[in-house]
Order: structure tokens, then sequence, then C-alpha cells
């Protein structure tokens, strides 16, 4: 059986544990590390496979029809991604 004060000093070094990953999380912050939103970092990397994927595609395509169509949703990714001209 193991002892009763085992459970203590595990609960209590994850405990400090946290407290140190807390306190270089606030360091980070407070030394102006760049704060990177996850939720946007797939979007941009979503819009940028996606046009990679599509400009692929441009490139192999003979079919004039289906030429036209990449073509414009090339241009709607491009109106899509932050660095168009559109206001945010």
């Amino acid at each position: 059986m193991s002892d009763s004060g085992e459970g203590l000093v595990d609960a209590s070094s994850r405990l400090a544990e946290r407290m140190d990953e807390l306190e270089e999380e606030r360091r980070q912050a407070s030394n102006g590390a760049k704060r990177v939103d996850p939720v946007r970092a797939r979007a941009l990397e979503s819009l940028r496979l996606a046009k990679a994927d599509l400009g692929r595609q441009l490139a192999s395509i003979s079919h004039e029809a289906r030429r036209q169509q990449l073509n414009m949703a090339l241009a709607k990714l491009s109106a899509a991604s932050p660095n168009s001209s559109r206001p945010r």
C-alpha cells in the first residue's frame, strides 16, 4: 500500500510546477512577447494552403471554364486574406 503522504507530495509538486508555468507566462507577457491567436493562425494557414492548392490546380488545368472558376476562387481568397487592401 502506498503512503498517504505520497499523494500530498505529488499534488504539491504538481502545484509548484503549475505556479512556475504561470510565472513564466506572466514574464513573457510583460516582456512584450508576441501573443499568437491560435484561431487566427489556423485561419491564415488555411487560406495559405487553399491558395497554394488552387494555384497548383490552375497550373495543370486545360479546360477554360474550370480555369475561370479557379481564377474566381483565387480572387475571393485574395480578398479574404489579411494582406488585401480592404479594411479589417
